[in-house]
């Protein structure tokens, strides 16, 4: 894991990069970002990428997106389930990538089927109570929708000022 902060300068001569502050922690900006962009691999081996909304579990080390059966972001994952999520923070001078191993549960049948409940507890760790649980697991089951946990093996990331 890279934890740095890095300072960029247009010598003469090219890029420099300074390393001497070695605070940056590219899990907190996983944290605390939600919109971030999940790359999957394509059948013929280019990367598909796509804006999510993220939820990074700290404690376990995960990340956890809801999306929908049928998109290329979810077929890609079911045939290879590796991935990268990138998060830009808000100066969009800094950046953290994790790596890892997925795990897809979904779609759900039952609005109060295990993979249903997934998705509740996913969203009321990223978003907090919904005015309407009954709504939101009918919506889920008529959407199709997946929740998607990349296990983070690895992380980097930059702090470019």
């Amino acid at each position: 894991m890279i934890v740095r902060d890095v300072e960029y300068t247009r010598p003469r001569g090219g890029l420099q990069v300074n390393m001497a502050d070695n605070s940056f922690d590219p899990r907190d900006l996983l944290a605390t970002t939600r919109i971030g962009v999940l790359a999957t691999i394509r059948g013929n081996g280019l990367p598909q990428l796509s804006p999510v909304t993220q939820f990074y579990d700290r404690a376990h080390d995960e990340i956890l997106v809801s999306m929908t059966e049928g998109r290329a972001k979810t077929a890609n994952l079911r045939r290879e389930p590796r991935a990268a999520l990138e998060v830009t923070g808000p100066d969009g001078y800094s950046w953290a990538t994790a790596e890892g191993t997925v795990s897809l549960a979904g779609p759900g049948t039952d609005p109060h089927g295990p993979e249903v409940d997934a998705l509740v507890d996913y969203y009321r760790r990223a978003a907090g109570e919904h005015p309407d649980w009954e709504e939101y697991r009918s919506v889920m089951v008529a959407d199709r929708r997946v929740l998607m946990t990349l296990r983070v093996t690895h992380v980097y990331g930059a702090k470019l000022r």
